[in-house]
């Protein structure tokens, strides 16, 4: 992108009001961490289509992790899953993390494919299965302790499928007491952050159904325990943004796991299908950091922006790149909205001025600006090229074919 494409753009935000060194220095602090599921042989849950090439153990998904973080320059830290990133010596994880210029995130219990849970982990009948999952979540919290993790991230596949399967307010009893007890082994640095999904795989009822349940336990938990927003866990229609909104104004929002579907389940990358919703949420985010009071800025400034998905028909490192772009991609969007003049539209009740103040943003084409910010960084201007170009794509092939997998 020539400088001339690039003044050109800043000419026309000055005039808008908009202060573009103010926005590099947001983009600067917007990180996003990858999972290191996203690297490996993972899939829907119909098929897994190996490819050649993927991590064979954790320490070579940190590797890949590596190499997307210094192409764009987001992602230092990566998020990983127990048991599918178990190894004998925590600490050497983390020091090969930290060799490659990462730090492990969030750790994430597996309590959806031992047998034994096939009717639920922590709200199980059988107690002696409740007490197993209770024990892998103090287990990961001890993980975390080791690898200096900051965030435990839960999701629970429990529910049932048919009318008196299970007895609902027992199993919403045993859910408390399940992550009651994991919350007082939290270390005080730690948050526990609770995601929902809409249904599957229960598809007469879930234990943790949507964003109003997972924010009645994290309230009755307490300050260490927040919502984690999966931006593809919805019923169709639902406005995220409301909920993003919302759960600010709580000091309940505690992070995103990103990703996009088109119906029911969410393994796209973010931004595929409605970039306009990613976009409106980070509006919403934006909007609280500008307010007066001290608590919702501080919610805000710890929002865990995190990577969920399992790539399966795509190459692994570019369909990660893509991810992480395109959420860049919309947060400078975001970055370009002029809050005063929504403000002003909205005391005046002129709906058309308001929604016309957002969608302006939203329509802008920020390449110029994220071309010069990246020279600025000393990142490649077109990290997708870059890495193409590279030859790490072709180097990991000697890794053969089978890696990690679920």
């Amino acid at each position: 992108m020539s400088d001339r494409a690039y003044s050109l753009f800043e000419e026309q935000q000055r005039a808008r009001g908009i202060d573009l060194s103010q926005v590099k220095e947001q983009l600067k602090a917007f990180q996003i961490e990858t999972p290191s599921w996203g690297y490996g042989d993972s899939g829907t849950r119909f098929k897994v289509f190996q490819k050649t090439g993927v991590p064979r153990t954790p320490y070579e998904k940190l590797d890949d992790a590596a190499e997307v973080h210094r192409l764009t320059g987001l992602c230092p830290s990566v998020a990983i899953h127990i048991p599918w990133d178990k190894v004998d010596d925590y600490g050497k994880l983390r020091s090969h993390a930290e060799s490659q210029g990462l730090k492990i995130g969030a750790v994430n219990p597996n309590l959806f494919q031992d047998d034994d849970y096939m009717l639920g982990s922590v709200t199980n009948t059988d107690p002696a299965i409740r007490r197993k999952a209770t024990d892998h979540l103090i287990e990961c919290v001890d993980i975390a302790k080791e690898t200096g993790s900051r965030d435990i991230s839960l999701w629970f596949a429990d529910g049932t499928n048919y009318p008196g399967q299970g007895d609902i307010r027992k199993r919403k009893a045993w859910l408390h007491e399940a992550l009651s007890e994991l919350y007082k082994a939290l270390t005080p640095d730690m948050r526990m952050l609770i995601e929902y999904k809409f249904f599957e795989p229960a598809f007469y009822h879930t234990d943790l159904a949507d964003w109003g349940m997972a924010y009645n336990y994290a309230r009755k938990l307490g300050p260490q325990a927040e919502v984690l927003v999966d931006t593809g866990h919805h019923a169709p229609g639902t406005n995220v943004e409301h909920i993003v909104a919302y759960l600010i104004d709580e000091g309940k929002l505690g992070g995103f796991h990103f990703n996009s579907r088109k119906y029911a389940d969410d393994d796209l990358i973010v931004g595929t299908t409605n970039p306009y919703e990613l976009f409106l949420i980070f509006y919403q985010i934006l909007s609280a950091a500008r307010d007066d009071d001290a608590a919702i800025r501080s919610t805000v400034s710890n929002i865990a922006y995190m990577i969920d998905q399992s790539h399966n028909i795509e190459q692994k490192i570019p369909a990660m790149i893509r991810s992480v772009l395109n959420a860049q991609t919309q947060f400078a969007k975001a970055l370009l909205i002029n809050h005063e003049e929504i403000a002003e539209a909205q005391e005046k009740h002129d709906v058309l001025g308001a929604e016309d103040a957002v969608r302006r943003a939203f329509e802008f084409d920020v390449t110029p600006l994220l071309h010069a910010f990246r020279e600025e960084q000393g990142l490649p201007v077109n990290p997708m090229k870059a890495y193409l170009s590279s030859s790490y794509g072709k180097d990991i092939l000697a890794r053969g074919k089978g890696g990690a997998s679920w």
